[in-house]
């Protein structure tokens, strides 16, 4: 068969969007047998100048970067885009309104994942922006029926602090993924069924192994929809702006 060809924008941070590089290539080889590895066109930003807008709250800037780059890869070919970072889902629906492929949003396999679980109430992980703005939250609330729980601002300050001052930078610490057991048990104890590991980078630092309920990996579960995208299996981008 001919694969598709997904577009990547990476590079928020690349310590992540290496983890989709080797997912994705294992899965496609995986199925496909052989030598197969995946059909991909990857951007890979300066986080450096992503994290300042971020951290300015200047987002109309980080709008027009990623429509900039996601109308480049739709240009060389690409069939279907992956933002791979959450915090820069933000903009998804700016950067779908420009283009004319799917955005495959990184919250749409999550919440997909979270209800076939049965589970109804799920704490979310993830920089300052993802768990107290509305884009990420409100998407699996509205989308997914999920109730969606925060950490505390204490807790939240110290995710947030963690993924910028250590993984980003790939510094993995045994007292940070101590510091994080807490955080998930604390949703747990509020009534979480499960935990959403809603930065991609945090896979890097707690597994299965560290919480009492079921973890959502959305680095893993995105970048099996890129997979299923480029085998012709759409679940995902039935249409434009899913």
């Amino acid at each position: 068969m001919e694969q598709r060809i997904v577009g990547l924008i990476g590079g928020m941070s690349w310590e992540s969007s290496a983890q989709y590089y080797r997912m994705i290539n294992e899965q496609v080889r995986d199925a496909l047998g052989g030598t197969h590895s995946a059909r991909v066109l990857l951007w890979s930003f300066d986080f450096s100048e992503v994290e300042a807008l971020q951290h300015a709250g200047d987002w109309d800037a980080a709008t027009r970067l990623m429509v900039d780059v996601a109308r480049r890869l739709q240009a060389a070919g690409a069939s279907a885009l992956v933002i791979c970072t959450n915090t820069m889902h933000r903009m998804a629906d700016t950067v779908q309104a420009a283009i004319h492929v799917p955005l495959l949003h990184i919250a749409d396999p999550t919440g997909m994942a979270a209800k076939a679980a049965g589970i109804q109430r799920i704490g979310l992980l993830g920089t300052a922006f993802t768990m107290e703005h509305d884009f990420y939250k409100g998407r699996l609330a509205q989308r997914h029926g999920l109730d969606v729980l925060v950490p505390d601002a204490a807790d939240r300050a110290l995710v947030h602090r963690i993924i910028y001052e250590e993984l980003v930078q790939g510094r993995v610490l045994p007292e940070s993924r101590q510091a994080y057991r807490g955080v998930m048990q604390r949703l747990v104890e509020r009534g979480a069924q499960g935990i959403i590991l809603g930065c991609t980078e945090i896979m890097l630092l707690v597994g299965a192994d560290d919480a009492s309920v079921p973890l959502f990996d959305t680095t893993a579960l995105h970048a099996q929809a890129a997979v299923d995208h480029l085998l012709g299996q759409d679940p995902l981008s039935a249409g434009k702006g899913t």
